[in-house]
């Protein structure tokens, strides 16, 4: 558009009203959109509009607050501005807005409103000349000023832009011009017309928003060079004012000629930002300063003057200076009384918790809990969490979500592998290079006093010489200690009970009983099958294709190919393989979309002919292509691609876990059994045999003492009880080891294995040895034994049984008394698995074998009567 036949906004436009601020011509300016009218406005015009017309909207100011709006339109103010929308940010939380950058154009009049609903659209008049705000060429802009100051030198319009020119430039003398936005500013004053300076300069200088209003309501040029010009008179009072408070200092001149020299002072750099800090006194005055305004208590603050009164003493030459001054202002960067507003919407809570993870109810609800509580209770201690599960199901996020949904500050420090205790209660300031511990350095970085702490990896903590750093958290994690907590380099106390300090550790048996005992374990078992499915369809693939630059639009992967993903190409408690593995498919897609750009469709399609051994299957969706790198010649594939099993292979390759467990029960001598370990739970196979012999017993697979104890109660029971289930040597001998060896077998045998829940599955295993009869081969077992046939109870019986539940198997056979942990079980599971609870062997060998295994009754004959009677 030229500038000579005039720049015109479009008559018609939509209004955005506003109550925090008032737009000016030739300003920039923020604004928060979250009332229904003005959201509608950004959504329908806005964000869907493709013309540089769309994105040009009526700004209205000083309108009602949103908070209070009602069904009818608000009075419009007369005047507004014709605003450039620039760019436009959404964000959800705490609720729904989105967040405008619009540039003022020039000023409008309502002269007519067209339409309220969904959002106001009127009639408006242009009441500036755009060029003025618009012009590209800045030595054109300063000729016409130059013109127009000429024409208008007599009138008193030019007597009011040349004293307005004047005290801006006066204004922009009295600051510091090394500062480039400084700079800028000067060098703007030369270069805009003289009729765009009011609105450019009251944008900038402290004014408020009625100041701002009366220049935007005053149209006339005359008229805005009055209002404005007071505006800036006293904007350099105020400057003036505060340079007479200002002590001179009778080195300034000196430094400064010293820096522009490029002079470097003993014992200090040159900073822009701290020397207007510092230029009202020495840096011990400013230190001692800070320390007063710092609100600590009155112990650390004792400390803090006595290490002050050493500091004006010491000479700066000193080592221990550095030392000192160190230590003083940590103690002012401590957050001593700085805290956050807990966000305690339990609604709310909820909502973000289910968006962030799925399943992991227990925890949802015990932060739920706490919310609560701090409800009916403000003043309450941060509770000591411990989140135990295995690798990949989310206790590290699920910390950063709570501390999301309380509004607190999060941060996360890694134990594994920390063996020094000063790590945790850092050092004393006796040594060379001390410095405080993590706890410490961790409230510094946040800069607040209630927190939530991630205390990652806490059960693999180590111990050296340097102490047990376990043994220093003792007291961090401890409610009733940590709320003076001693850090070495401190020396004071500081208070931590307000920090919501979340462990997490993988398995409780290696951390110390002391430490376990002061925190709150809350499980966190692995997902079921449908649970994995879910999130990966909720978080996952979503994330891996924005990772890999991907649209829904280019690849989907349907359901019952991330169900074949979970059970043929990872067997884990969590969902870190699951991820990986989607994140290979997307590479592979993302290779053929890259490649599909590029390729040409040949004019003749080549002649159907079979597939070969390497192209057999290799289909991708509807697209015909092959995904194992041959694209001699590929086609584009046809969008969107869409992964199924065929191409699953092609991609992952053969599938790495297959469902062996009938293939394997084909022989007596086998039985499944039920483990637990920090990774979850993991079905295990015993396998034995017998040999002509004279009686010994074998155990191989890595077995721990606790297991071979219990493989010689399997045998001492079984003999005790050979008559009673017709037990035999091959030799029909009535002792099952009499001329026999015996080899009990584990595989995996590279994994150490240990605990007494194998006890049920080697008795079964073993009777179907002696007997000849083989196990059902979808029954799966765990529990204890004891020498007179007893079940005992196990620990793990969640994470056991979803393993049987991935592994296929149908039944689970488990001790009466671990009866009440089938309620934390998934219904849909226990729904599709049949549970027998035993008390007793008897009832297990019955549950394992078709048919039961019945047992000889003894011969209820006249003797035993007789001898009654």
């Amino acid at each position: 558009m030229a500038s000579n036949s005039g720049i015109r906004i479009p008559s018609r436009l939509p209004l955005l009203l506003t109550h925090e601020g008032v737009l000016l011509p030739g300003s920039t300016m923020r604004i928060s959109v979250d009332t229904a009218r003005n959201m509608q406005l950004v959504k329908s015009r806005l964000l869907k509009g493709t013309s540089l017309k769309s994105t040009i909207i009526g700004v209205i100011p000083n309108t009602r607050d949103p908070e209070h709006e009602a069904e009818d339109l608000p009075t419009l103010h007369s005047i507004g501005v014709a605003g450039l929308a620039v760019q436009v940010v959404g964000s959800n939380w705490p609720k729904p807005h989105y967040t405008l950058l619009i540039t003022g154009l020039c000023r409008l009049r309502v002269t007519q409103l067209l339409k309220e609903r969904p959002f106001p659209v009127a009639e408006v008049e242009q009441l500036d000349k755009l060029e003025q705000y618009t012009s590209a060429d800045a030595d054109a802009a300063a000729a016409d000023a130059a013109s127009a100051d000429s024409a208008d030198t007599a009138g008193e319009l030019g007597e009011l832009s040349q004293r307005f020119y004047q005290t801006a430039v006066q204004l922009v003398g009295m600051l510091d011009m090394s500062v480039p936005v400084v700079a800028k500013l000067r060098r703007l004053l030369d270069s805009l017309p003289r009729e765009t300076l009011p609105d450019v300069i009251t944008a900038m200088i402290r004014t408020s928003n009625q100041e701002k209003l009366q220049v935007l309501d005053a149209v006339g040029l005359e008229e805005r060079f009055r209002r404005t010009l007071p505006l800036l008179t006293r904007q350099i009072e105020g400057l003036k004012l505060l340079q007479k408070t200002r002590k001179p200092r009778p080195d300034d001149d000196k430094r400064v000629l010293a820096v522009r020299r490029g002079g470097v002072f003993p014992g200090r750099q040159f900073s822009l930002e701290d020397e207007g800090e510092e230029e009202g006194g020495d840096d011990t005055a400013v230190l001692e300063r800070k320390v007063r305004l710092a609100n600590m208590p009155e112990p650390a603050l004792r400390v803090c003057l006595k290490e002050l009164k050493r500091l004006k003493k010491m000479p700066q030459s000193m080592p221990e200076f550095a030392l000192t001054r160190n230590y003083l202002e940590l103690m002012v960067e401590l957050p001593w009384s700085k805290s956050t507003t807990d966000c305690l919407d339990i609604r709310a809570a909820r909502v973000l918790l289910d968006s962030d993870h799925y399943a992991m109810e227990k925890l949802k609800r015990r932060v739920l809990e706490y919310l609560a509580v701090r409800q009916l209770k403000r003043a309450l201690k941060g509770p000591i969490l411990c989140f135990v599960g295995p690798p990949g199901v989310g206790k590290t996020s699920v910390g950063r979500s709570i501390a999301r949904t309380l509004g607190r500050e999060f941060h996360r420090i890694a134990l594994g592998g920390v063996c020094d205790q000063s790590d945790i209660r850092g050092h004393r300031r006796t040594y060379v290079g001390s410095m405080p511990g993590r706890i410490i350095n961790g409230l510094k970085t946040v800069g607040v006093n209630n927190p939530v702490f991630l205390l990652d990896e806490v059960d693999k903590l180590g111990k050296s010489l340097q102490g047990d750093p376990a043994a220093a958290l003792l007291e961090v994690l401890d409610p009733e200690q940590n709320h003076s907590f001693t850090d070495h380099y401190l020396n004071v106390a500081f208070d931590l009970s307000q920090v919501l300090f979340i462990a997490t550790a993988n398995t409780t048996a290696t951390i110390p009983p002391a430490l376990l005992d002061r925190m709150e374990v809350l499980q966190v078992p692995g997902y079921t099958q449908e649970e994995k499915v879910e999130i990966a369809h909720r978080h996952l693939i979503p994330q891996q294709l924005e990772q890999h630059g991907l649209t829904p639009q280019q690849l989907q992967i349907p359901q019952h190919t991330t169900q074949d993903i979970i059970s043929r190409y990872t067997r884990e408690a969590g969902v870190r393989s699951l991820e990986r593995k989607i994140g290979a498919v997307c590479r592979a897609v993302a290779v053929k979309v890259a490649e599909g750009h590029k390729v040409c469709k040949p004019e003749s399609p080549p002649p159907e002919r079979a597939p070969s051994a390497g192209e057999a299957g290799e289909r991708v969706g509807r697209g015909e292509e092959s995904l194992d790198g041959s694209t001699e010649l590929a086609l584009p594939p046809e969008m969107p691609i869409v992964i199924d099993r065929h191409a699953l292979r092609d991609i992952l390759g053969l599938p790495l876990f297959e469902m062996e467990v009938s293939e394997r029960l084909t022989l007596p001598g086998v039985a499944i059994g039920l483990a637990w370990t920090p990774l979850g739970g993991e079905i295990m196979f015993v396998e034995a045999s017998r040999m002509e012999g004279e009686g010994q017993l074998t155990l191989t697979g890595q077995l721990g003492d606790v297991m071979k104890e219990s493989a010689q109660l399997a045998i001492s029971w079984l003999r005790s009880n050979a008559k009673k289930y017709q037990l035999t040597n091959p030799g029909g001998g009535a002792d099952p080891l009499e001329g026999t060896d015996i080899h009990l077998h584990f595989p995996a045998g590279a994994v150490t294995k240990d605990g007494p829940s194998a006890g049920v599955t080697m008795v079964t295993c073993l009777a179907s040895l002696f007997s000849g009869r083989l196990v059902r081969s979808d029954v799966a077992m765990t529990g204890e034994i004891t020498l007179r046939g007893l079940v005992l109870p196990v620990g793990g019986i969640k994470d056991k049984v979803l393993a049987a539940h991935r592994a296929g198997l149908k039944r689970v056979v488990l001790p009466k008394r671990n009866e009440k942990d089938l309620e934390e079980i998934p219904a849909h599971v226990r729904a599709e698995l049949d549970f027998v609870t035993a008390s007793s062997l008897d009832q297990v060998l019955n549950a394992a074998f078709d048919g039961g295994f019945p047992a000889v009754s003894p011969a209820i004959g006249q003797p035993q009567v007789t001898s009654k009677l």
